[in-house]
């Protein structure tokens, strides 16, 4: 458990900031609650010996969440100052929407109820969606689990991730077609039949309609980052175009795609063991000064039944002030599942590790001790060093060994180019659910990645996001725009080739990560630019012109 010493210094002293000082304290205690039980919950579950724990914390959390939402409540903001109006705006709506009055249902592991007995796959989702489009999320993407974990393919059980993997290194096409079939329990359960009874037919409906009553969360995605809403559709053409024009060919098979961009992969697999991840991973973030140790990293990689199918960070105990001049660390959860290495796993430990880094530098106040107010802006600086992986001189010093710069092109951006494929296919399905997902996504690839169609098969329907929170592929198509900004702007300002510089992370710290919510991302990103962004650099690498960013 965190400690809740608070030794903020008052800015003007007065008896009413010292008053949202401690009710600030009351929040950080809810706050620390929440990152316990999401922590336990992500180990164990209610089931393990740690679980035990959980409903003690969860009476101690709707203990302290009362009595917060009661301090709220006897504030009179109007006789507060700027500063402090904004941070009880903060408390209350991470209080009304994140901060949940009855967590169990969520903090309990997804796909249970109350007593933790796993849920059936087999169910109407009609009936299910008339609890809401939540409910349904929740059902779909348990079940999405379970398909994901337990995929056949010649009689040897394999994971999603391992299947992906293996796409982009086995060299019999047939082998690779198998691979690929072996994805159809994932894909069905998200998109059934396709037919009316399709659970994310329905789903994409329910989001449509949220959305239409809560506003786009592509208007809003584009708009915290000061994008005019109007240009996103065409900013995600664009960077299609790019790829279609620049990778012209004869048509590859849906299951050809990956391989085609793996070459880097299969370069490097013999380099990449499992053991090595994690070695590698810790070194390169040490050299720049953010030894993932030090900084209070910790990591649960291996596979297990029941486990979060999709790698992601979080707090388990966040930053906080111990004294006016020093900073008690946090930690900071990465969550994946590797059952082998190679480059794709790396690179996607070394982006779960950048978001790591990211929380570990915030330096603010407690209510302000959080993501950002951008997803978009998150996922780029998740990759601000991740992205280093397909540089020449990055792979020398770290593998002792060189790819060509057409494969580290392609591998680097031929996952972008499927996200932002995926985000356009969202933003099409959200303005029209009536439409058949499998025919909009073979027209994307089709047209811009130069795959053949096949709409008798969702291939779409194999990322976790789709089906948890709809909508948000526009946050990494979005973020690869941003990072690709964010990193020729770093390499300007602290070098092209910064390993080995241990002074790097404190400097973009101080520019990029310390925040949290206590300025809007569209500030820190454009006093870091020195201007909005712009999709040139992405383009420009695409394109490849100039160096790879």
């Amino acid at each position: 458990m965190a400690a809740f010493l608070c030794a903020w210094t008052p800015a003007d002293g007065s008896a009413e900031t010292l008053q949202i000082e401690e009710i600030e304290q009351t929040y950080q205690r809810v706050q620390s609650l929440r990152d316990d039980i999401n922590t336990l919950r992500a180990q164990s579950g209610p089931t393990g010996t740690d679980g035990a724990k959980i409903p003690e914390l969860l009476a101690r959390y709707a203990g302290s969440r009362q009595q917060l939402m009661l301090e709220l409540r006897g504030t009179d903001a109007a006789n507060l100052n700027a500063d402090d109006q904004r941070v009880v705006g903060v408390m209350r709506r991470a209080t009304e929407n994140q901060l949940d009055a009855e967590p169990d249902e969520n903090i309990i592991a997804r796909g249970t109820d109350s007593s933790g007995k796993p849920q059936e796959c087999d169910y109407n989702p009609a009936m299910l969606a008339r609890s809401g489009m939540d409910a349904l999320s929740e059902r779909m993407y348990h079940c999405f689990g379970i398909a994901a974990g337990s995929l056949f393919v010649d009689g040897e059980k394999l994971d999603r991730l391992t299947v992906l993997t293996r796409l982009a290194i086995v060299e019999q096409p047939k082998q690779r077609r198998a691979l690929f079939l072996a994805l159809d329990p994932v894909w069905k359960s998200v998109n059934g039949d396709g037919g009316e009874q399709s659970p994310w037919r329905m789903l994409i409906e329910l989001s449509a309609t949220r959305f239409k009553n809560n506003g786009s969360s592509t208007e809003a995605s584009a708009a915290l980052l000061g994008i005019n809403p109007a240009v996103v559709e065409s900013w995600l053409l664009s960077v299609l175009a790019a790829w279609r024009d620049t990778n012209a060919g004869a048509d590859l098979e849906p299951w050809d795609f990956a391989h085609a961009g793996g070459a880097m992969d299969r370069a490097l697999a013999p380099h990449l063991p499992l053991a090595l991840l994690r070695p590698l991973n810790d070194r390169v973030y040490r050299e720049l000064g953010a030894d993932p140790v030090q900084l209070g990293v910790e990591y649960d990689l291996a596979p297990r039944a029941g486990k979060d199918p999709v790698a992601y960070t979080d707090f388990a105990a966040r930053p906080w002030r111990e004294s006016v001049a020093a900073w008690k660390r946090g930690r900071f959860r990465v969550s994946a599942s590797y059952t082998g290495g190679g480059s794709g796993n790396l690179a996607e430990l070394l982006h779960e590790t950048g978001h790591a880094i990211h929380i570990a530098a915030i330096r603010t106040r407690p209510a302000y001790t959080d993501w950002p107010d951008s997803d978009t802006f998150t996922e780029a600086l998740a990759d601000l060093v991740a992205l280093d992986l397909y540089d020449s001189d990055w792979q020398q010093r770290y593998l002792g060994m060189v790819v060509t710069a057409v494969d580290a092109r392609r591998a680097k951006y031929s996952g972008i180019i499927l996200d932002t494929a995926w985000a356009l296919f969202e933003i099409r399905m959200l303005r029209n659910p009536e439409l058949d997902p499998n025919a909009v996504w073979t027209e994307l690839t089709r047209e811009y990645l130069h795959i053949r169609p096949h709409p008798e098969w969702s291939w779409w329907a194999v990322r976790g996001q789709l089906v948890h929170r709809p909508g948000s592929m526009l946050n990494y198509a979005l973020g690869a725009i941003l990072v690709a900004d964010l990193r020729a702007r770093t390499r300007e300002l602290f070098g092209a080739r910064p390993w080995g510089d241990n002074t790097w992370y404190a400097r973009v710290s101080e520019r990029l990560f310390r925040f949290g919510l206590e300025r809007p991302s569209r500030q820190v990103i454009e006093d870091y630019l020195g201007r909005p962004i712009s999709p040139a650099a992405l383009l420009r690498n695409l394109r490849g012109r100039g160096p790879v960013f």
